[in-house]
């Protein structure tokens, strides 16, 4: 009798999608979570964000008793400069998507994280010599369009969209080639950043401007963005190490599919022709190129 499918171990090459579906289905909800905090600023948020992050992450490095792998990369002064750029990377994409939601933007940070995709397929074949097809290069160039078309038509530039996709995509590109494991990396990206952070909240506290203890479902939501943030991104650096850029870029459309509905029928934000024209430029641009991708890693 053949063995049942449910005693076949998951393999590795079958864990980094699960990881992507994971992450991305888990960003995509996040606006509900920023959204809590009302008019907190987000730099405030940003700072706990990052505290409990670190608290977080060197707990689960303790029960994993793997306080020794921390240490070692410690004395990298290579891996240490390497994380340290991907840290502030990282501080700079949350703090914008904290204010981009807060700031009642969420249709514009979804159109960041749509664009993202196709910045990660560039830098993989700028970085890494991953192959671009000729419907590639016309996916890239058509949402080059599509925010082109956003910019004429609105006179201003979405800037939160676009620092959102560049930050990210060249803090996965980092990652990608930084041979450091997922936890202990993230750990040291939070720890670097923590110090700075403390210190900020500290001078709100002494100050009297600080939120934190002021009331017990704020200081529960401040704790708690430790687990909200460190979860979906351990999922993502696991998928990273396993996936491509180009087949990582696809599962992100999940993030901001999600976020974009939110956007519009939680929060009522404005969808107007000129976002339907670019979203619709940026949709196609993304359809060509998965198409193509799918195409290229199927056919014999």
């Amino acid at each position: 009798m053949p063995p049942s499918k449910l005693s076949v171990p998951i393999s590795e090459a079958n864990l980094g999608p699960l990881y992507a579906v994971l992450a991305y289905g888990a960003w995509g909800i996040l606006p509900i979570y920023w959204k809590w905090f009302g008019a907190i600023p987000a730099i405030e948020v940003l700072s706990h964000r990052m505290i409990w992050s670190a608290v977080f992450l060197g707990a689960m490095l303790l029960a994993q008793r793997r306080l020794p792998a921390l240490l070692a990369l410690l004395q990298s002064p290579q891996a240490v400069a390497a994380l340290l750029l991907t840290a502030s990377l990282l501080s700079l994409n949350w703090g914008l998507y904290i204010y981009g939601i807060n700031s009642d933007r969420v249709v514009e940070a979804s159109l960041g994280y749509y664009i993202n995709p196709l910045v990660s397929v560039v830098l993989g074949f700028v970085f890494l010599q991953e192959r671009l097809q000729r419907l590639q290069q016309l996916a890239v160039a058509l949402a080059a369009v599509g925010v082109g078309y956003f910019i004429w038509q609105l006179g201003q530039v979405p800037w939160i969209a676009l620092g959102l996709a560049l930050t990210f995509a060249v803090y996965g590109l980092v990652r990608k080639v930084v041979p450091v494991a997922p936890l202990v990396g993230l750990t040291v990206e939070t720890l670097l950043i923590t110090p700075l952070t403390l210190l900020f909240v500290s001078y709100l506290g002494v100050t009297g401007n600080g939120h934190f203890g002021q009331s017990l479902p704020i200081t529960v939501l401040f704790m708690g963005a430790g687990v909200a943030t460190s979860l979906p991104l351990l999922w993502f650096n696991n998928a990273a190490q396993r996936l491509s850029l180009a087949s990582l870029g696809f599962f992100q459309y999940l993030a901001p599919s999600i976020a974009l509905l939110l956007g519009i029928f939680l929060y009522g934000e404005p969808f107007t022709p000129t976002h339907a024209v670019t979203f619709s430029s940026i949709w196609l641009a993304l359809g060509l190129y998965s198409a193509t991708a799918w195409h290229h890693t199927t056919r014999p």
